[in-house]
């Protein structure tokens, strides 16, 4: 469910404050956050950010088209493995075996 129109979006004070003094400083030092729910704002575009997923931390350049968008959307918080079972190995060994180059006879 989206947030009210009255309240507006919402950007963390703190993460907002980090933004101000990077872009006052001149460095792209990333900004390391916790704060996922956070929306970008444009004040944020061309910023480096690191959105903890859980486990560790995920860098995120904030482009123009990321504006209204969570921090959070792009640091994915669940590592796909893999479908498939027996039967998706067997074509995975039978691709690698014919995609590998035939070996090549020494010379005499």
């Amino acid at each position: 469910m989206s947030r009210s129109l009255k309240k507006g979006p919402y950007v963390d004070p703190r993460v907002l404050k980090k933004v101000q003094a990077v872009k006052a400083s001149g460095k792209h030092t990333p900004i390391k956050t916790w704060s996922r729910a956070c929306v970008i704002s444009p004040e944020m575009v061309g910023i480096t950010f690191q959105v903890h997923n859980g486990k560790n931390f995920i860098d995120v350049f904030v482009e123009e088209n990321m504006v209204g968008h969570r921090l959070g959307e792009f640091s994915p918080t669940r590592k796909f493995v893999r479908h498939g079972g027996k039967m998706a190995k067997e074509q995975e060994a039978a691709k690698v075996a014919t995609s590998a180059p035939a070996p090549v006879a020494p010379k005499k």
